[in-house]
């Protein structure tokens, strides 16, 4: 069964994404920000990750930077849904900057079930396809040690 963290500080969120991804067969594991969140990661080993990027315990880019830094090998799908309502000039494309920092795909909040399923399904399936014929994971950048605990 393929092991997926889902990292988001809002509840409903992170639990909607639960149930519906298990029901899809996925194991899911839940974290409320990203201190928690790297703290799985280190735990465990996830195929994916799916990973807020504005969480109050840490600034958004920095949990995506970290989180791929502390596994490079694993997709992570940044998701937000962060805009700038009052501002008069054009808002920043937050979810284009992701991508820049080590996300594999980026998922404007909010979105449909079917939407998400369809970006895990080819997170994983473009994991698969860098595969080697041994069984092991091809990097394509250096591998980085995890981060130790604060």
């Amino acid at each position: 069964m393929l092991r997926l963290l889902v990292v988001d500080d809002d509840p409903m969120v992170s639990q909607t994404m639960q149930l519906w991804l298990k029901r899809q067969g996925f194991d899911v594991v839940t974290a409320d920000g990203a201190a928690s969140g790297l703290s799985a990661l280190r735990r465990g080993d996830f195929d994916l990750m799916i990973v807020d990027i504005f969480m109050p315990d840490m600034n958004g880019f920095e949990s995506v930077r970290r989180f791929h830094e502390c596994a490079p090998a694993v997709p992570l799908i940044a998701i937000s849904g962060y805009a700038f309502a009052e501002s008069l000039s054009p808002a920043p494309d937050f979810l284009r900057m992701a991508l820049g920092l080590g996300a594999a795909r980026c998922l404007r909040k909010p979105f449909k079930p079917q939407t998400l399923l369809t970006i895990v399904e080819e997170c994983l399936m473009e994991k698969e396809a860098r595969r080697e014929p041994d069984g092991r994971s091809r990097q394509d950048c250096p591998p980085h040690e995890k981060l130790s605990s604060n």
